[in-house]
């Protein structure tokens, strides 16, 4: 769409509408025969009507090459390759740019994310997250990159990029963001999304981790509000409202994982996310397993956010001084992420160190907007007096 109309931001608003649209219309009707191509004529329609509607046809149209306008869909759709779900998405994670750039990119541009959202993903600054996404676009102009989908020989080497991308998109639905409503349907469009990539690349064993992770996710969204809209947390929920039939066939999305003999860091997740699902209470989890799965993962993935979870499970094996020194040394990198502060408090407060672990508390309330992560910061905070119960 930037080759078609030389505007980055017109090309962008364009294909995020036009992703939108596939998600909604997709979803009623099933994938069209040529899904790149469906996109690709979706995204230049809207872009002419952007174009037209804010008066800039003039200017934007004698920057394009010249028939565009009148480009047949008949034209696009034969650019288009039919087995490519996720063209978009592909072409975006374009590796000219810097990792951190083209997923900042991708999210903002086919997702639809604010830079809000993303910043609070990638756990850095709002304005340095804009500025690397200025920098991105500046990068694709400057350097005339073509952001084309790439021949099939090569998308292996963007696949990383694209799971990253619908993990954050389906992370940000249910941990960052506060309206409900939108939090499941971004949820349930992430899973479709993976649901796709891992159809349209079968030898992909991520792939298929990564689907299979986002459906047991999404099989206990059911039970993580209570009837008056509050957020419970996982071992608190009713589990007779989780949907096991999605855990069923994340168990199988799993096993299709496991054949191919290449695990994976979203492999691994699944796992774990698995011995979650088929635990019948809270307290008859198999923390041992859960523990042994964070290890070997932690091995393989260096994320501050996998060590922290890491340091819970080994906390539910016992181990609470060595789980709190190992949560105290992600500091650094985590001092700014309100989940690190509130398991400091859990851990604290096992401890006896109840002022101590108010503080971190008040420290994680100070971070979050997410109204149902306040309220239940408030709440833990009342229950101990600290706050005022008004």
């Amino acid at each position: 769409m930037y080759r078609l109309f030389g505007d980055f931001d017109v090309a962008e608003e364009a294909v995020q509408q036009a992703v939108v649209e596939a998600l909604y219309t997709w979803r009623r009707t099933g994938l069209p025969e040529r899904p790149a191509a469906w996109l690709q004529v979706a995204a230049r329609n809207n872009g002419l009507d952007l174009v037209r509607r804010a008066a800039r046809e003039a200017q934007t149209l004698g920057r394009m090459p010249r028939g565009a306008d009148s480009a047949s869909n008949a034209d696009l759709d034969a650019g288009g390759g039919g087995d490519d779900r996720l063209a978009l998405l592909f072409a975006c994670c374009h590796p000219a740019l810097a990792v951190e750039a083209r997923l900042a990119l991708t999210l903002r541009a086919v997702i639809g994310l604010t830079t809000a959202q993303i910043s609070r993903a990638f756990l850095v600054r709002e304005s340095t997250l804009a500025q690397r996404i200025v920098r991105a676009k500046r990068k694709i102009v400057d350097a005339s990159i073509s952001l084309r989908v790439p021949e099939p020989a090569l998308l292996d080497a963007r696949l990383d990029d694209v799971l990253t991308v619908v993990y954050l998109m389906y992370n940000e639905a249910f941990v960052s963001t506060g309206t409900r409503a939108h939090d499941h349907d971004l949820g349930a469009d992430a899973v479709w999304l993976a649901g796709v990539i891992a159809t349209s690349l079968p030898a992909a064993a991520e792939a298929w981790g990564l689907a299979a992770l986002l459906t047991f996710q999404h099989a206990r969204s059911p039970a993580r509000f209570d009837s008056s809209g509050e957020l419970v947390l996982l071992r608190d929920q009713d589990r007779s409202r989780w949907d096991h039939q999605a855990i069923a066939t994340g168990e199988l999305l799993l096993r299709k994982a496991s054949v191919l003999r290449s695990p994976g860091r979203y492999q691994f997740q699944a796992a774990i996310a698995a011995v979650h699902a088929s635990a019948p209470c809270w307290e008859e989890t198999d923390w041992l397993q859960i523990a042994t799965l964070y290890d070997v993962l932690a091995s393989r993935d260096r994320s501050p956010v996998v060590a922290l979870n890491r340091a819970v499970a080994h906390a539910k094996l016992g181990r609470v001084d060595e789980a709190l020194a190992d949560v105290d040394a992600l500091a650094p990198a985590l001092r700014g992420y309100h989940l690190w502060h509130a398991t400091r408090a859990e851990l604290l407060r096992e401890l006896g160190r109840e002022k101590e672990a108010a503080a971190a508390d008040t420290a994680a309330l100070a971070l979050t907007d997410n109204p149902g992560e306040r309220r239940l910061l408030q709440t833990r905070l009342r229950r101990y007096r600290l706050i005022d119960g008004s």
